[in-house]
């Protein structure tokens, strides 16, 4: 009974980690409330796309007598801000759609957005604009594996650390199981995914400083240090500590830190600033 009362703590705990971190970080969509004729529409502007998406800016408003503009420019650059119209779609999805030139992979695009109605002229984002980066296309073989390994990865180390803090001997057996999914899904297939992305395989310590890869590698070294303590005999201090550590890492929004091309050099950097900065 006390199993599976650790085991659904431990997918709570999991599923409600990877909620939170869907819904976080600078590549996730940015939601927003628009007034438009009087009607509040609720929109998500895109953060992220993939070389192989469509490289537009959606708007779910569905008032064809309203109309949008797109202004877009590179990030960190000097360059004038770009400007195109947003055009009603009535295809796949509905509403508005500007379209945006693709950037090579860690290339950003930062925009606003004006709209006009019956009531006049307002202006989003001007002051703070949203910023895009694209991606290459990854691979289903290694981004599916990769995402199911890292939360089984999560599920297993919150498990085990619960076992750990009640006495439960079978959080060295789970601590294990941590270890490996660990390392087969954030050591061997996140750098596989991150070079179809971004086209470099790590850019963590002691390359770059990438928050990505760099708290994989933290998580990887305690969960080493626990199965090591727990060898021979238990010592469940370790194995919390552990679980603790991978579930503050992974609460941490994702793409924090990314890979961000620079444009004046073409080089692909860490940027060091989670938050938007205007130019």
């Amino acid at each position: 009974m006390k199993n599976i009362i650790y085991w659904f703590l431990a997918v709570v705990i999991t599923i409600s980690a990877a909620i939170y971190q869907r819904s976080t970080g600078p590549t996730y969509p940015m939601r927003a409330e628009v007034n438009v004729n009087g009607e509040v529409y609720r929109i998500k502007l895109v953060r992220s796309l993939g070389l192989d998406e469509r490289p537009s800016v959606r708007l779910a408003i569905f008032d064809e007598t309203a109309s949008a503009k797109l202004f877009y420019k590179r990030f960190r650059t000097d360059d004038p801000y770009m400007e195109t119209d947003f055009i009603f779609g009535m295809d796949e999805m509905k509403g508005f759609f500007a379209a945006v030139p693709p950037q090579p992979p860690a290339g950003k695009l930062q925009y606003y957005i004006e709209i006009t109605d019956s009531g006049g002229t307002q202006t989003l984002f001007r002051e703070a604009p949203v910023v895009i980066r694209f991606k290459g296309a990854v691979p289903g073989w290694a981004l599916t594996p990769h995402i199911l390994l890292m939360f089984f990865a999560m599920l297993f180390s919150t498990a085990a650390g619960l076992m750990a803090a009640f006495g439960n001997e079978s959080q060295r057996r789970y601590g294990i199981v941590t270890l490996v999914l660990l390392l087969a899904g954030g050591m061997i297939l996140g750098p596989v995914v991150q070079y179809y992305a971004f086209g470099e395989f790590w850019t963590g310590v002691p390359f770059g400083w990438d928050l990505t890869d760099n708290k994989t590698l933290v998580s990887v070294l305690f969960w080493v240090l626990a199965v090591v303590m727990n060898y021979r005999r238990k010592k469940p201090a370790y194995t919390i500590i552990a679980a603790a550590v991978l579930l503050l890492v992974y609460s941490i929004p994702h793409s924090m830190f990314g890979s961000e091309l620079d444009f004046a050099t073409g080089e692909i950097k860490q940027a060091m600033l989670p938050f938007i900065s205007t130019m």
